[in-house]
């Protein structure tokens, strides 16, 4: 017998190409009424088309794109038919729906959502917050001059205007160191410097507050020579022994936030002998001993004295001394020997510095 006229042996049913076509046509078929019954059986018919039939690898491919497709189409028609069966009640169910319904209520209208008053809020948080309830945001500038908003954190909102209906609000913000208009796009309402030359320093403080204008921000200094700056606390503490001599800006001038105020104090009471400011800052001494030219002033006349009556005097100067009241350590003073106190009490005596010249020293 020729082995290569032998006719090959018959292969199975269930491994033959229709055995396998119809696996694939029950992929379609119950996947029209029950899509995970669908699924395993498509699973089989993968498994099917890749072990028992002696197909080429192009049409193993093919045949499982093909039962995913036939799946889909299954479930698909599945779907048309529950749908078409749902919209077409017979006409018994009909009645019976008709004669038992009840009377609908009217639906609830939706809420609308309200905004949030973000007035006084820095603008980057505004936004922010206005954002996490839904609403879409704008910003423009609220003095009406349309400068860019660049960074939103440096600005406060002012006015908002909110859209209900598309969600959505307009912020109009100013410079955090500005005051808000009156109105969006009005002129922004800058203080104005009050007078106050001549008045205390609790005073001046009331009329600059009512004024608005920011007493952190106001620069203090002193008038005389031998006088320390107070600080502001100082100053208060003080209030109505400080007196303001001259001030910067002029009454009526407009204090913006780049604007600088200062006002320049001298201090007295009812027991100091100069009461009055200087005619100009930094020019006099409260204390005329602290004076380099009255020591000069001072020597030359005794020196004058003590030649016409006789007198002998090595350093030309009285060694006398005497108390002149408060006095400023360091300062020049004169005669020598003379006698003073700090304004914390400490006793001070005037005598020759590290330079060779009279000056309050701690005795």
């Amino acid at each position: 017998m020729n082995p290569y006229n032998t006719p090959s042996p018959a292969l199975p049913w269930w491994k033959t190409t229709p055995s396998v076509l119809v696996l694939l046509a029950l992929v379609a078929l119950l996947g029209a009424f029950s899509f995970g019954l669908g699924f395993v059986v498509m699973i089989a018919a993968m498994v099917a088309v890749w072990v028992l039939p002696p197909w080429r690898r192009f049409a193993k491919i093919g045949a499982t794109f093909g039962a995913f497709l036939l799946l889909t189409v299954g479930a698909g028609l599945g779907g048309q038919l529950d749908e078409s069966g749902t919209k077409q009640p017979d006409a018994k169910a009909r009645e019976d729906g008709k004669l038992n319904a009840e009377p609908m209520s009217s639906p609830t209208p939706a809420k609308v959502a309200k905004a949030a008053d973000y007035t006084g809020k820095p603008l980057n948080e505004a936004e922010k917050s206005a954002h996490s309830a839904g609403f879409t945001t704008g910003h423009h500038d609220a003095a009406g001059d349309d400068r860019s908003i660049i960074m939103r954190s440096g600005w406060t909102v002012c006015f908002q205007e909110a859209d209900t209906t598309a969600k959505s609000i307009g912020f109009a913000a100013v410079k955090s160191d500005e005051p808000c208009p009156e109105k969006d796009g009005g002129p922004l309402p800058w203080p104005k410097m009050p007078e106050v030359v001549g008045a205390t320093y609790d005073t001046a403080a009331k009329d600059l507050k009512q004024a608005g204008i920011d007493l952190d921000s106001i620069t203090l200094d002193d008038v005389y020579l031998d006088i320390d700056t107070p600080t502001a606390e100082e100053a208060a503490e003080d209030g109505n022994e400080w007196r303001v001599c001259f001030q910067s800006p002029d009454k009526g001038t407009k204090v913006t936030s780049t604007t600088t105020v200062s006002l320049d104090l001298g201090r007295w009471t009812d027991v100091d002998l100069v009461q009055d400011c200087p005619k100009a800052k930094d020019t006099t001494y409260k204390i005329p001993a602290n004076d380099p030219e009255y020591e000069s002033d001072n020597s030359t006349s005794e020196e004058n004295g003590s030649t016409g009556s006789g007198s002998s005097s090595s350093s030309g100067g009285s060694t006398g001394g005497g108390s002149v009241g408060t006095v400023h350590p360091g300062s020049f003073c004169s005669p020598h020997g003379a006698t003073g106190v700090t304004k914390a009490g400490t006793r001070m005596v005037c005598g020759p510095g590290s330079d060779g010249r009279n000056r309050w020293r701690s005795s």
